[in-house]
């Protein structure tokens, strides 16, 4: 048995890396087992190790609690066999609050208690691009809302993306295949790197283990059962250390024809055993959009599914999924701002804030996109770059909104003809869209003083209404669409 000399510290839901190195000949990515044993007080945290090429294997581990760990390894090598060692977990950082969770099912946490809200963008293959687009895409999200990414591990071969990228997830290439048995430490380095940038900017990564965007061209899509494992089993070992990681299963699932349900059913069982850190997952469809209690829909019911991750045009749909599913509801794609000649790219971004708006006051979560025309096929939405639109800074206003609302708001179905989130007796939210009623009746409690703020969410201004509401009131508006109310107990 092999001790380490000297005593690591990691911070809380940080990332200790141990480096080992192991046999290199004959296929080590699938000749050598290596697993870890992390314990702390009485409990036992198992984590898979993985080959990282040039005979080094790697195994990572996030501590979940402050103290003394110690871990030791098991493997079918004898060099990798029966490593000890110890570290220190600390306080976490500032600004580092854990994974997110599922706090109940409207709402979302870190692990530290600190309420998140999704506001979440697309940009399905901006890591496949070149080193100049990826650090443009960095430095846009960096300014932009969002604290989400959806993302794509394989790279897609679709409109507006046709750019054959430098690095693959497998060894081989198109021309000579690839060998689905072998990965390419390159690929995920590179990724990996990605993901501690999206980390340092607050950003959940959203990745998406498989799509249908590839038609033969690479055959990702058409992986045998034993491949897909193979794959899915590595990717995990590899990222599951990452706080900021999400498991979406796929995009467009019942686009995959190669796959059944029960194949799906198998790989969501896997990621959850494989991850030992319980990383929110989802699955997102195609079919289905039209009609939310189609069997086309994965049942997001089951017990392997931690959130709903929807694509629908008609987010008032939000109470039905809700209904039906009793978890979080993120319409991750509900059209995109843009004027690309498909339907799903072109509404525009006053469409788009009201989306996010609807959603939010329905309890739910919209999702951004944008595809605008670009000379180079610079699409944020497929290759990241540049944002061009204009409803980033309406959803920049919205996340302010909600994140300073009172814990626990949830939709209020009191408010029958138009859609509101709060806490009764003392807050509420409401949205009117495209209506643009000349006031509203209001019945609040009687023997509580309540004060209003008519929000405009394309201005994204706020302006309060003079004196105090209680009971039964009339509340004067400008008649104008895209209009909020926000009304909160007084403290006078």
């Amino acid at each position: 048995m092999v001790h380490s000399e000297q005593e690591q510290q990691v911070e809380r839901w940080g990332m200790l890396e141990l480096a080992c190195p192991g046999p290199a000949a004959g296929n080590p990515f699938a000749d050598c087992e290596l697993f870890a044993d992390f314990r702390h007080g009485g409990r036992t945290v198992r984590v898979r190790g993985f080959y990282d090429g040039g005979g080094v294997y790697k195994l990572r581990f996030m501590p979940d609690a402050v103290g003394e760990w110690s871990f030791v390894t098991r493997s079918s090598s004898p060099e990798l066999d029966g490593i000890a060692g110890s570290f220190r977990c600390t306080q976490p950082s500032p600004g580092n609050r854990g994974p997110v969770r599922v706090r109940d099912e409207y709402r979302f946490a870190y692990e530290d208690g600190t309420p998140y809200v999704p506001v979440g963008t697309t940009c399905y293959a901006w890591t496949h691009q070149s080193e100049a687009l990826q650090r443009q895409t960095l430095d846009t999200l960096r300014s932009a809302p969002f604290n989400k990414i959806r993302m794509c591990l394989f790279p897609k071969k679709y409109s507006f993306n046709s750019v054959e990228p430098d690095l693959f997830p497998f060894s081989g290439n198109r021309e000579a295949g690839f060998d689905w048995s072998r990965f390419n430490p390159a690929y995920f380095s590179r990724l990996e790197e990605r993901l501690r940038e999206l980390q340092e900017l607050g950003i959940e990564a959203d990745l998406i283990l498989f799509h249908p965007y590839d038609k033969g061209h690479w055959g990702f899509d058409a992986m045998d059962s034993e491949a897909d494992d193979r794959y899915v089993r590595y990717v995990v070992s590899r990222l599951a250390a990452f706080r900021n990681v999400w498991w979406s299963l796929a995009n467009e699932y019942d686009f995959m024809k190669a796959k059944t349900m029960s194949d799906w059913d198998r790989l969501f069982r896997l990621v959850q055993q494989e991850d030992p850190y319980g990383h929110l997952r989802s699955i997102h469809n195609g079919t289905g959009m039209y009609d939310p209690e189609s069997v086309v829909m994965y049942d997001h019911a089951k017990p392997w599914v931690t959130h709903c991750s929807i694509q629908h045009w008609d987010v008032n749909l939000t109470p039905v999924w809700h209904r039906l599913y009793r978890k979080p509801i993120v319409i991750d794609e509900c059209c995109y701002e843009g004027n690309v000649p498909q339907r799903w790219g072109n509404i525009t971004a006053e469409e788009m804030t009201r989306r996010f708006w609807d959603a939010a006051a329905r309890g739910g979560y919209a999702g951004h996109g944008e595809t605008y025309l670009h000379p180079e096929d610079e699409i944020w939405w497929a290759k990241g770059g540049r944002l061009y639109g204009d409803s980033p800074a309406r959803i920049a206003f919205l996340r302010r909104v909600l994140e300073a609302a009172p814990e626990g708001c949830r939709p209020i179905p009191a408010f029958r003809d138009v859609p509101t989130i709060g806490v009764p007796g003392e807050y509420y939210l409401l949205y009117f869209g495209i209506h643009r009623p000349a006031y509203r009746m209001i019945e609040l409690p009687p023997d509580v003083s309540f004060q209003a703020e008519i929000l405009d969410t394309w201005e994204m201004t706020a302006t309060p209404l003079e004196g105090r509401l209680t009971g039964s009131c009339r509340i004067e508006l400008p008649g104008k669409p895209y209009l909020a109310l926000r009304i909160y107990r007084s403290e006078a």
